[in-house]
């Protein structure tokens, strides 16, 4: 069994250092990549580290909170001689994506991993199963933000990008060998492809809560204004907003207004510790919403259902028939193989012939040229 034990890195906090780490990286070839957040203890997150390594294995931790600046990165990952490798890299894509950063070319192995059939996919869980290394014990829940990172932090922060390349080369021998790697590189190019949102603070974000849309506007409003007291507490106390109130608290106290302390206590999540913080701010909160006019209420559109034609909702049945049938002979899950996002606007476009299919936004060249002759005969069926 693998041991991650020996693993060395280097610790990169200044700008000379970062310059030499970005020369370092120029030479063609692969690059593993992640990163550390802290939104499990500070609001808003913090990109609080960044782990690159090179096949030779060259570990670099860059500490984000020293540098400030990550640009001198930008260019190496822009060239498309260097394969970025990482592992289920949304979230790592964004974080760096917002600083300006663009990918050339991108090897995910959560999305390898899936196109081969796994399930389960825990990079701890994929390695154990593919290469037989161990990770260290899980740091995820770590604060990552704190200085300086402890020798198990290092470990795990190392082991987290050092194992992707025999990783990469385990997935892409079983691609080939299955016929998917023309699969996997296509969905890893849209992956780069992708663009970041700017974040934008939703002003109707409490309307999103579970059990919002079935509140009468005064409780709306209520819940309004506990949404909003929320984010002013978590920014002031810089924790996470679940920290201050969770979501199912702020929709109880909504739905059941409290009028002083003691109505406080037997809301779910409203401890003694929580009361004794920010019970009166969330009694003034409470007092502020009940005390608005009428036409300062929120009002909720009501999203019309969508009316689909009878032909369109046949086509959906037939196409999410095919998908189930179609799954265990791929091995695939049949969100992979036909995503529900797809299934309406191929049932809407109804295409009838596969480089029709081809042509709609999202399905792909490799569902098209795979599946095309089948969805297009169960499109003809239905």
């Amino acid at each position: 069994m693998g041991s991650v034990s020996a693993i060395a890195s280097r610790w990169i906090e200044t700008d000379r250092d970062l310059a030499e780490v970005s020369e370092r990286l120029r030479a063609p070839g692969e690059i593993a990549l992640d990163t550390e957040g802290d939104s499990l203890h500070h609001y808003p997150e913090r990109l609080s580290l960044v782990q690159l390594a090179v096949s030779s294995r060259d570990v670099w931790l860059v500490d984000p909170l020293a540098l400030g600046d990550l640009s001198p990165l930008a260019p190496v990952f822009a060239m498309p001689s260097v394969v970025t490798v990482l592992h289920a890299g949304d979230n790592d894509l964004v974080q760096l994506k917002r600083r300006g950063f663009g990918f050339a070319a991108l090897f995910d192995t959560s999305i390898a991993a899936r196109f081969l059939g796994a399930t389960a996919l825990g990079l701890d869980v994929l390695l154990q199963t593919y290469l037989e290394v161990e990770l260290p014990p899980s740091r995820q829940r770590d604060d990552w933000s704190r200085r300086p990172l402890s020798e198990a932090q290092r470990r795990y922060a190392a082991a987290d990008v050092l194992h992707l390349f025999a990783f990469k080369r385990r997935l892409t021998e079983e691609l080939v060998r299955m016929g998917r790697l023309a699969w996997v590189e296509e969905e890893c190019a849209a992956l780069a492809a992708q663009p970041v949102a700017e974040r934008v603070q939703d002003p109707n974000a409490f309307a999103g809560l579970k059990g919002a849309r079935d509140l009468p506007p005064r409780h709306l409003g209520i819940l309004r204004e506990l949404y909003e007291l929320r984010e002013q507490l978590a920014r002031a106390t810089d924790r996470p907003p679940f920290k201050i109130l969770g979501e199912e608290t702020l929709v109880r106290l909504a739905q059941a207004p409290p009028g002083d302390l003691t109505q406080l206590a037997p809301i779910p999540g409203c401890t003694p510790k929580v009361i004794a913080r920010w019970g009166e701010a969330i009694l003034s909160a409470v007092a502020r919403a009940l005390a608005l006019p009428e036409t300062s209420l929120p009002t909720l559109e009501r999203r019309p259902r969508l009316r689909l034609p009878a032909v369109v909702a046949h086509r959906i049945e037939a196409l999410r028939q095919w998908r189930k049938d179609a799954a265990p002979r791929f091995g695939l899950e049949p969100g992979l193989l036909l995503p529900n996002r797809l299934i309406t606007a191929v049932a809407m476009a109804g295409p009838r012939e596969p480089h029709a299919l081809a042509a709609l936004d999202g399905v792909r060249r490799w569902r098209a040229e795979t599946f095309g002759d089948e969805i297009v005969a169960a499109l003809a069926s239905s």
